[in-house]
Formats: C-alpha cells, structure tokens, sequence
C-alpha cells in the first residue's frame, strides 16, 4: 500500500499513532498490545527520511518517540483529553448516583442529562474544591 502525505500530514499521522498507542498501551505494564507498538516505530522510523529525525532516539535497536517529541506538546494534549473525560464520568457516575440509576439508563435520559449539567456546570466553576469524601 502507498499513501502520499504532505510534510505536515505525516505528522500529525505522527501524532495520531502515538495518542492512539498511548491510549490502548499506557495503563496496561507488560501486558501491551505488541502489534501497535510496532506499527508506532514503523512509522517513526520514516522521520529521518521527512526531515523529521529530531523526533527519534534509537535504544537496543528499536525506534521511539524521541524526548522532544514527548516534550513538544502531546503529553498536554492527552492531559487534556484525559481531564476531559475523568469530569464527564465523574458528572455521569455522580448523576447516576443521585438518580438511583447505576446499573440501568433510564426510560427518560432528559433527568440524567440534567444532573449531568449541573456537575458538568460545578467542575467548570471550582473544579473538584467542593468535592468531599466521606469515610
């Protein structure tokens, strides 16, 4: 297969392989999936070739994301994906909570997506400070 990419789309492939690998790959220790590791350094290993060889480092014979690559940006955006969706959960679990409605949706979503809202509305406001757990 032959895809033609510009400088910059090449790139941002870069970083939609990387985000992707980082989400199926981060929380799972030894136990990763292999086969996205590998598609990762495939095509890290076209950097030099784009004028992109910043963005490698070379250890025990395999090709990773180079620290200035890691430290360029994409962490901050993962991050805030990451606050994205733990405030989303947070505001659906805490909803549920409310409603009785854990294990189950509701006939009507129009109370849960209220509730949602209002923690949704709270986090942007003040962020967890009026969060508490009892113990």
């Amino acid at each position: 297969m032959n895809v033609e990419l510009t400088q910059l789309e090449f790139r941002r492939l870069l970083d939609l392989v990387y985000v992707g690998n980082w989400v199926l790959n981060s929380a799972r220790g030894d136990d990763r999936f292999e086969d996205y590791d590998i598609l990762q350094e495939k095509l890290f290993a076209l950097c030099p070739k784009q004028g992109m060889r910043s963005l490698i480092e070379t250890w025990r014979g395999h090709i990773f994301p180079s620290a200035a690559y890691e430290d360029g940006g994409i962490h901050e955006a993962i991050a805030d994906y990451e606050d994205a969706v733990f405030f989303d959960i947070l505001a659906e679990e805490l909803a549920r909570r409310d409603l009785d409605c854990l294990d189950e949706n509701p006939e009507d979503m129009t109370e849960l997506n209220q509730r949602m809202e209002e923690y949704i509305s709270e986090f942007e406001q003040n962020g967890l400070d009026n969060v508490s757990v009892e113990l």
